[in-house]
């Protein structure tokens, strides 16, 4: 059994059923999706796990409450922003993520037939399993209900101020401490970085700014697909300069419009009661001939984003080892600019069980996928190489619902309370009904997560060891990192120095 929302934001398989179970249920939470109640003396807000985001943000808003923190995309129910640990950008308050926050949850798990096979538990704060549910991976059972701990409705003040990315590594230290909404945008290739400044300040202040995120707007459906047709002929093209060029205009436009921001003209700083511009989505109520840009019912765009986070204390050098990728070949990371950044959120320090261990920086890449599994995109060895960076050289930690296979190996064990979670697991669920193959992987019970086959590499299922995981037909072959040197990545020889013969030698050998 798989419980799934109205959305499908997820990218690995934590929803799905295993291959050839044609007795797997799907329970769906479509229709969990009422407001219980909202408590305005204590603060709180009661809701069914299939409520959206959105719908909370703005229910509390009537009652002058809000969320703290949350993400910036309210395309999300709650029970699916809780399973995963989702989060905002914050080193303040009770923390960062939406699970931080919980005051009651109710969960129904699996019993014997005395009790009707099903089992109600209400757990709250200073429950010793809550800490298991608060990021439950949904191999607990199903999350029928939340309370969560609100906030009277404040203001912020947000300006945008772009810098160059020479000093990022020492910032990306601090910045969090200093504003307590920060974050960044960073465009690599372009050594440019957007620092969010983003604090708390007066319910007086004057200011009625919205947040109306362009990337998360309708978009017409010919122009998207006129864009993932540019990108796919760029691609197979090898055209860096012109996907360079592509990125620069995009994020040049971003920038005019102020990233969809709005405040009666009046410029920066933006400020605007919380609830208006903590999150946005207006995609999702797409009219005809428009849509959200990634909405496979179109031919929309097709990407991959790999999300991780990395302890404070290592950051530095991972975004130092990136700069000096970049400075191997300036044009490497052009497809990273072109989806408008890698987006760098401040995370805290979580009780759940399989939630964040230290105060760290979230990292969300995105970048160009192709349709065609057994094709290499273009500076292939560049993105392989920077996620081996995060994962294996700087112990990041994966969010739960994005990335591919190799962020998920070896991950559970960098979680110190895994074996009290799976001890809630084996009490709550012992039979496993709602696990998969996938999640028993992902949680180390089971071997399989790495899948070695022909191109595995370039998909993410494996780290190369052989020429035949990369795509030696298109003259990508298997070798080391250009700084990592224990990274195994897919490189295409035209791009490399390294002569052919000695590519085909270490490909075949390792």
């Amino acid at each position: 059994m798989k419980i799934i929302t109205r959305f499908s934001s997820s990218i690995p398989k934590l929803v799905c059923l295993d291959n050839g179970d044609q007795d797997g249920l799907l329970i769906s939470t479509k229709f969990l999706n009422k407001i219980i109640r909202i408590d305005q003396e204590n603060m709180m807000i009661t809701v069914e796990s299939g409520v959206t985001l959105r719908q909370l943000i703005s229910e509390a808003g009537k009652a002058g409450l809000v969320l703290p923190y949350t993400p910036y995309w309210w395309g999300l129910t709650i029970g699916g922003l809780i399973g995963t640990g989702a989060h905002g950008s914050s080193l303040w308050g009770l923390g960062s993520s939406v699970h931080d926050y919980i005051v009651q949850l109710r969960i129904v798990t699996p019993a014997d037939a005395a009790n009707n096979y099903a089992k109600v538990c209400i757990l709250e704060n200073g429950s010793p399993d809550l800490n298991a549910v608060r990021v439950s991976l949904g191999v607990l059972g199903v999350v029928s209900q939340v309370t969560l701990k609100l906030e009277r409705v404040f203001k912020r003040s947000i300006t945008f101020s772009e810098r160059d990315d020479s000093n990022l590594g020492e910032d990306a230290v601090t910045f969090g401490r200093q504003h307590e909404f920060a974050d960044f945008t960073w465009y690599p290739s372009q050594h440019k970085v957007i620092y969010r400044i983003d604090d708390r300040v007066s319910i007086d202040t004057p200011g009625n700014a919205l947040n109306d995120f362009l990337g998360f707007r309708p978009t017409d459906q010919y122009l998207i697909a006129s864009l993932r047709i540019l990108e796919e002929i760029l691609e197979s093209t090898n055209n860096a300069n012109g996907k360079c060029l592509d990125a620069t205009i995009t994020t040049g436009i971003l920038k005019s419009l102020s990233y969809g921001w709005t405040n009666n003209g009046t410029g920066y700083p933006m400020v605007g009661f919380h609830d208006r511009v903590q999150a946005s989505g207006t995609c999702l109520d797409s009219h005809e001939g428009a849509t959200c840009p990634w909405d496979h019912r179109v031919k929309g765009l097709f990407f991959h984003q790999t999300t991780f986070t990395i302890s404070l204390s290592k950051v530095k050098g991972f975004i130092e080892d990136v700069q000096r990728l970049v400075a191997l070949e300036p044009k490497a990371l052009c497809v990273l600019d072109l989806y408008n950044r890698i987006l760098m959120r401040y995370v805290t320090t979580s009780n759940a069980y399989l939630g964040k261990q230290e105060d760290s920086l979230d990292f969300d890449i995105t970048y160009y996928r192709s349709k065609d599994p057994m094709s290499p995109r273009l500076f292939e060895n560049f993105l392989e190489e920077s996620e081996q960076l995060a994962f294996f050289k700087y112990g990041a930690l994966p969010h739960w619902g994005k990335n591919r296979n190799i962020a998920f190996i070896g991950a559970i064990n960098k979680y110190k309370n895994v074996d009290k979670f799976l001890q809630v697991k084996q009490s709550y669920d012992h039979l496993g009904l709602f696990s998969s193959e996938w999640t028993d992987q992902v949680l180390g019970l089971k071997d399989g997560l790495s899948i070695v086959k022909e191109g595995c590499a370039l998909e993410g299922l494996c780290i190369c060891s052989k020429a035949i995981h990369c795509a030696p037909n298109k003259g990508y072959f298997c070798l080391p990192g250009r700084i990592y040197k224990d990274a195994r990545v897919c490189t295409n020889s035209s791009l490399s120095t390294i002569d052919i013969q000695t590519r085909k030698t270490i490909s075949t050998s390792m």
